[in-house]
């Protein structure tokens, strides 16, 4: 405390001065009003801070303007770097003049008095240029690396969205050379950290190696929701041969999942975050290649959607293959080319405006493609009417993503493949290993005294997705059925409450077993 009396009553002027600027320092959007003011009070001038256009930037209250007009020679000289300092009279005002930094154009400061400036004064008056010049360069330098960390963020999300789009090779053209170790890996996970939206930049920050990147991760704030942080790290630890794209990683003694590199690194770290900071939780995907970033990404929000009352704040994915991994391959690719084949005339960016508008809300995606929400209705609206469908409605929602999602899959398969043409969708779903996977994805609610969360999913999709709805048709309250949504998110371990592939799961697994019609390929 007796440290802190100091710094407001300060003994002597150097004090005082370290005062004034070590303000400034701990005030980054404070300006030099306050060195101008010190040495307004040392020297009884009036002083004024001249920008490099000879307009006045700053100064004490009583400077005399209408000097500076006829000074207009005299600054530019200063301004542009042909004199150091000057001195000159104007009626009775006595002036000096000393040029502020080194590199022209440069700003001016101006002294005004009844009398000329001993030769002290004037080398205090010089000094504290000097100082003004550096607080300037240290404010500018600071600029700049709010810009460099800008722009290193808007080419970390370019690389994630061309890892989502399945594209590692365009991620590796966007670097120019300066490839980040994350695109040399043959596998990643996805980590999806939820914290304070405010708190998303300190942690990247924190992690960045000198590239902008982080170390072999790949750290973007979320473009869509504003609390959370996307990590794709590098899994030096994923499955051997024989084990599935979601097979867990190295675990711990307690069996929780460890995610790449082991006990260190990137991964353990968020771990760790989230332990000590009680308002965070973070979902794991299982190991994918590169070009499967959004199938971990998605992974990740299932996970991500349970991980708050999951012990320690942590979960990892612990569901099933992808439906369109289980279909007949030749067959879904026929039956997904010809189901999206309407949508081949349209611009690249509506279908593109569709594809992300399966996964995220309409705002959402106006934000991935920096466009108005108004566009991405008009978009939305060429591809329903190309379509036949109406994407509001859950259902058929659900059927244009699964006709994407087999593309996306099978996007290395021949222009001609495709095998016998199938009359419709639900042609695709007579195996036994699609009824398998939609038993096992409905299974968790078969257990005693979830038979009403399963009711309520029913109603809930049959309301399209309408919890208003759903609450009067089944008499409950709008909260009871938040309740179910949420009981269900963390019995499916999917995520069930934002737009993305785990409505679309609970619609198919419901279909499948009978419990709501599916939509039709097309509308009538």
């Amino acid at each position: 405390m007796e440290g802190d009396s100091e710094r407001r009553a300060p003994d002597g002027r150097l004090d005082e001065f370290l005062h004034v600027v070590g303000q400034l320092a701990w005030r980054p959007d404070a300006g030099v009003q306050g060195v101008v003011d010190w040495l307004h009070r040392q020297l009884d001038r009036d002083i004024a801070l001249i920008d490099s256009a000879g307009a006045v930037e700053l100064s004490t209250p009583r400077f005399p303007g209408e000097v500076l007009g006829p000074l207009g020679p005299i600054l530019s000289r200063l301004a542009t770097g042909r004199m150091a300092s000057a001195v000159t009279e104007i009626g009775a005002v006595h002036l000096r003049l000393e040029a502020v930094g080194t590199e022209p154009p440069r700003r001016v400061l101006v002294l005004a008095g009844p009398a000329g400036l001993s030769r002290g004064a004037a080398s205090l008056a010089s000094h504290t240029g000097s100082v003004i010049s550096i607080l300037h360069r240290a404010r500018a330098a600071d600029t700049a690396l709010h810009g460099y960390q800008e722009k290193a963020h808007q080419l970390r999300v370019a690389l994630f969205m061309a890892l989502m789009a399945g594209d590692p090779v365009l991620a590796r053209r966007m670097t120019t050379g300066a490839v980040p170790a994350l695109l040399d890996c043959d596998r990643i996970r996805v980590h999806l950290l939820r914290c304070p939206p405010e708190d998303r930049d300190r942690l990247a920050r924190a992690h960045q190696d000198p590239s902008g990147y982080h170390g072999r991760g790949l750290m973007v704030r979320c473009p869509v929701y504003d609390e959370h942080l996307i990590c794709l790290i590098a899994d030096d630890g994923g499955p051997r041969d024989g084990e599935g794209p979601g097979a867990p990683g190295p675990r711990g003694s307690a069996g929780q999942d460890l995610g790449p590199g082991g006990p260190g690194g990137l991964g353990a770290a968020l771990r760790e975050l989230v332990g000590e900071s009680p308002g965070y939780a973070l979902g794991i995907s299982g190991a994918h290649p590169l070009r499967a970033t959004a199938e971990a990404y998605e992974q990740a929000r299932h996970a991500l959607a349970v991980a708050g009352n999951a012990p320690g704040r942590v979960a990892g994915y612990r569901g099933q293959e992808p439906l369109e991994r289980l279909l007949p391959r030749d067959a879904a690719v026929g039956w997904a080319r010809s189901f999206l084949r309407p949508l081949r005339p349209l611009p690249g960016i509506t279908l593109e405006t569709t594809r992300l508008a399966m996964h995220f809300p309409r705002s959402g995606v106006a934000a991935l493609l920096g466009i108005s929400r108004n566009t991405v209705t008009a978009h939305l609206k060429r591809a329903e009417d190309a379509l036949g469908v109406d994407l509001r409605e859950v259902r058929s929602r659900a059927t244009v993503a699964l006709a994407l999602a087999i593309t996306s899959l099978h996007q290395d398969a021949e222009p001609g493949a495709g095998g016998p043409a199938v009359s419709g969708v639900e042609a695709l779903f007579r195996t036994r290993t699609v009824a398998a996977w939609a038993e096992g994805f409905l299974e968790p609610l078969d257990g005693a005294g979830h038979h009403r969360v399963r009711g309520t999913l029913r109603t809930w999709i049959e309301t399209n997705t309408d919890a208003q709805r759903t609450a009067r048709r089944l008499g409950i309250s709008r909260t009871t059925v938040a309740a179910h949504l949420r009981t269900a998110e963390r019995l499916l371990n999917r995520d069930l409450l934002t737009t993305g592939s785990g409505v679309h799961d609970l619609v198919y697994a419901l279909g499948l077993l009978g419990g709501i019609p599916l939509a039709p390929d097309r509308a009538p």
